[in-house]
C-alpha cells in the first residue's frame, strides 16, 4: 500500500480501508484488550435508555454500535456510520451474528457533514474516529448539532499521559512498538500513521475547550491506562 500523493483525507480512507479485516484483532493486541474494558466502562457511565435513537460515529467494525444496540433495546435504534465500505462490511457480518438487524441501521457517511436534521439523536458517540478526521471541531459541532436537547456527546479516544515517565514509556509503545505489530500483519505503513496521530492529538484538557466550543455543556472527562486514553462526555443543554 502506498500513502503519497493523496489528500489527507483519501490517505485515511484508504489506511481504514485495509486494515479492515485485521482491525480488531490488531486492536485487541495493541491495546492488550483493554479497549473492550473501556469501553464497558463508557456505557456504564452514559445515560443510554431503552428506546433511545443513538448514532455512532466511525463506528468501524461496530463493537460501540453493538453496544449500543443493546443498551438502547428492542424498542430503540442505533445507527452506525463509518467512511470506509470495508470496516461497514466487517459490522455488517457482526450485526447479523448479534441477529440485530432490526435495530442497526449502517451507513456510508461523512462525519464533518451529518446527513441528519437538528435535534435527532438522544445519544451520539464516537470511539477512537475523532484524531483522524480532517476537522475534529466540525465533527463536534455536527455531533452537537444532531443530539437532541438534553441528550449526550460521547468520544472515547487515545490520549496522552501527563507523568513524565508513564509518557516516556507510552511513546516508545506507540512510536516503535505498535508500527511493529502493524508490519506483522504487513501494514508497517497504516499502523504507523495510526500511532502518528495519535501523538497530534489533544490533550484532555484541549478536547474539553472544543466540546465548550461546539456547544456542549456539563463536560467532563474519565481517563483509562494512565492517560494512555480518554473517555470525554457532554450535553447539550435546553434553550
Amino acid at each position: 500500500m502506498t500513502l503519497t500523493n493523496q489528500t489527507s483525507e483519501d490517505t485515511v480512507q484508504t489506511i481504514f480501508d485495509h486494515i479492515a479485516p485485521q482491525y480488531d484483532q490488531m486492536n485487541g493486541l495493541i491495546s492488550l484488550g483493554t479497549h473492550r474494558i473501556w469501553r464497558k466502562r463508557v456505557m456504564e457511565l452514559m445515560t443510554v435508555r431503552p428506546g433511545d435513537f443513538a448514532l455512532d460515529l466511525c463506528c468501524g467494525t461496530g463493537d460501540w454500535t453493538l453496544a449500543l444496540a443493546q443498551a438502547v433495546g428492542p424498542s430503540g435504534q442505533v445507527v452506525g456510520l463509518d467512511f470506509s465500505s470495508v470496516m461497514l462490511q466487517e459490522a455488517t457480518h457482526k450485526v447479523r451474528s448479534a441477529g440485530l438487524q432490526d435495530r442497526i441501521t449502517l451507513r456510508q457517511g461523512d462525519a464533518m457533514h451529518l446527513p441528519y436534521p437538528d435535534n435527532s439523536f438522544n445519544v451520539v458517540t464516537i470511539g477512537f474516529g475523532l484524531r483522524n478526521v480532517p476537522d475534529a471541531n466540525q465533527v463536534l459541532r455536527e455531533m452537537a448539532r444532531v443530539v437532541k436537547p438534553g441528550g449526550q456527546v460521547v468520544c472515547l479516544e487515545t490520549s496522552q499521559p501527563d507523568n513524565r515517565l508513564v509518557h516516556a514509556g507510552w511513546q516508545l509503545y506507540f512510536g516503535h512498538v505498535v508500527p511493529m505489530m502493524g508490519r506483522l500483519v504487513h501494514h508497517y505503513q497504516a499502523y504507523n500513521y495510526l500511532q502518528s496521530s495519535t501523538h497530534r492529538f489533544v490533550s484532555v484538557t484541549e478536547l474539553v475547550a472544543m466540546f465548550e466550543a461546539a456547544g456542549l455543556a456539563q463536560v467532563h472527562f474519565e481517563r483509562f491506562n494512565l492517560g494512555a486514553a480518554a473517555v470525554h462526555f457532554g450535553t447539550k443543554l435546553y434553550r
